[in-house]
């Protein structure tokens, strides 16, 4: 019999090396993007197969609360999970020697579950492979380092840098705000390095505290889980050093709030070549192709690029957030930019996407939107000249007008698959219901008396 450590990538195979593994985490990601799973010692793991969790665990909403199951009675049936050795990796804050490892859900027929993020990724990216295309993908993950906030009444507050002083807005590219958090930093990069991740660059954003990391190119699902556990790293990373850190979509009033910009090309399968340029390195109608469907579908997508109501704080004018559908070469007012770039490695990024939603279906939901314009073959609108900041658009402000575009929009929901789309919707409308329940500071201090 095979070890299943010979499966796993040699920066677990590296990890592991001359010392005894003591645990292993089965994980998948719920629809909020968290690990849910159980850990076991690796003895138990090495003897087993396959494990089973409920597939209720996709209708758990991000406060512990249960939807209603919109397919039918709440019976709870486990789903067999199967382990993707591909996705071993280190967990190396624990005090124990520790791997991670996501797993595929099946079920009990051998089916994947329609329901699971991972899966619905795996969905879109083979219908790009069953029209000979290859979605390639380069994510940004922005987020904010803050003070550690055990108080939810009180607001965020940016941490404290190794000046003493707290950490400053407006100092975007600055090599100084970096340094003044730069032991967190510093166990980002030894945290990704042992659980093999390659680092494209780590930048200091606009707001206080807030750092952008930007992953090279590649395939869409192992960015994905990349992404899944980056969010983990970079927590612990936190914790050590005494802060949080938050992928709220916006955590500090008056800061920019934190994306996750989605860059998109793709290739043939049988030539390898990047379908958005000619021989001649000019533009091609797929590219185009391409645009026009996310300005159409874009606005039924954002429930998923923007899955909380804090999400939607991010689309506001004058705080660099692309509130728009506009298109445009080397154009940040825009939510649709063309980066410069050789004929090569065009692409169009998607600026939309916050860095609350869950990897999975926010790659999805992008690249569904590309793919059915490749398929619909319409135009996009002409490409916006100057400022896009104050262009009208069709985009929804909040969530429930969101999750309503998502209802109406069938092509969307054929592709992302309906089954999941009724999941996430009764997930998302139980989360708003419960949201519209609390009554905010702003409302006391404002009606309370003058109303």
């Amino acid at each position: 019999m095979t070890n299943w450590t010979d499966e796993i990538p040699e920066a677990a195979r590296d990890y592991i090396a001359g010392r005894r593994l003591d645990e292993v985490e089965c994980i998948v990601s719920d629809i909020a993007g968290v690990a849910r799973g159980k850990a076991m010692p690796a003895s138990k793991f090495a003897r087993q197969t396959s494990f089973f969790l409920p597939n209720s665990i996709f209708l758990q909403t991000i406060t512990g609360e249960w939807a209603s199951n919109p397919l039918g009675a709440f019976t709870e049936p486990d789903m067999i999970l199967h382990p993707d050795y591909s996705t071993a990796t280190a967990a190396p804050w624990t005090a124990d020697i520790t791997l991670q490892v996501i797993h595929d859900a099946v079920t009990q027929s051998g089916d994947p579950v329609p329901t699971a993020p991972r899966n619905v990724l795996k969905r879109i990216v083979q219908l790009y492979a069953d029209k000979g295309w290859k979605p390639i993908v380069a994510p940004e993950m922005e987020f904010f380092l803050v003070a550690r906030n055990i108080d939810p009444n009180m607001p965020v507050m940016p941490p404290m840098g190794r000046s003493g002083r707290r950490a400053a807005g407006r100092q975007a590219y600055s090599m100084s705000a970096v340094d003044e958090y730069g032991k967190v930093i510093d166990d980002i990069y030894d945290f990704a390095e042992l659980q093999g991740f390659e680092i494209d660059g780590i930048l200091q954003e606009g707001g206080a505290g807030q750092v952008e990391i930007n992953l090279a190119h590649g395939d869409p699902v192992k960015l994905a889980d990349e992404i899944f556990f980056f969010k983990r790293l970079i927590r612990e990373a936190a914790l050590r050093h005494d802060c949080f850190a938050t992928f709220m979509a916006k955590p500090i009033e008056g800061e920019p709030g934190s994306a996750m910009h989605i860059h998109h090309s793709v290739t043939d399968l049988a030539t390898g070549r990047n379908i958005f340029s000619d021989d001649k390195g000019s533009e091609t109608d797929h590219f185009l192709h391409f645009i026009a469907g996310m300005q159409r579908h874009l606005p039924a997508a954002v429930a998923l690029l923007a899955p909380y109501v804090n999400s939607y704080r991010r689309y506001v004018p004058d705080f660099a957030a692309p509130i728009n559908l506009e298109w445009g070469r080397d154009n940040r007012t825009t939510g649709l930019r063309i980066p410069i770039s050789g004929p090569e490695a065009r692409r169009l990024e998607n600026r939309l996407a916050g860095m609350d939603c869950n990897p999975y279906l926010g790659i999805a939901a992008s690249l569904a939107c590309g793919y059915l314009g490749l398929v619909e073959q319409t135009k996009p609108r002409p490409e916006c000249i100057g400022s896009a900041y104050n262009v009208e658009t069709d985009l929804p402000y909040n969530l429930g007008d969101a999750l309503d575009l998502l209802d109406e929009n069938m092509a969307l929901r054929d592709v992302l698959g309906q089954d999941f789309c009724r999941y996430y919707d009764a997930v998302k409308r139980n989360e708003y219901k419960e949201f519209l329940q609390v009554i905010s500071p702003w409302e006391r201090e404002h009606l309370l008396l003058n109303v």
